[in-house]
């Protein structure tokens, strides 16, 4: 049996603040399909706020912009992941609504 292969072309939106002219938060969405949905599913990658902006509010902005985009495209889930060591940030997306689900499996190139 051969393997064959098909491309399923996805789309990426970056959401960020910037405060004179330098970024300062961001964040990455990704809307995805696979064949257990018709609807496609978003994957939220590299939030990030800048360490002398913390604690402000700007990645709870960014993190609620993105949920309402990946809502406003029908996705019928979103998921994101965070490193097993970023406690904080891992009760920050409790707080907000998110749920532990699964685990992540990881190979570097």
């Amino acid at each position: 049996m051969d393997i064959k292969e098909k491309e399923i072309l996805g789309k990426g939106i970056k959401f960020y603040i910037q405060e004179d002219g330098k970024e300062i938060a961001r964040g990455h969405l990704y809307i995805l399909k696979n064949d257990l949905h018709q609807e496609p599913f978003g994957f939220m990658e590299d939030v990030f706020v800048d360490e002398s902006k913390r604690g402000q509010g700007l990645g709870l902005k960014i993190v609620k912009n993105m949920v309402a985009k990946a809502k406003e495209l029908g996705c019928y889930k979103l998921i994101c992941t965070s490193r097993n060591s970023r406690q904080k940030v891992h009760e920050f997306y409790k707080k907000i609504g998110f749920k532990e689900h699964g685990k992540e499996f990881r190979i570097d190139f």
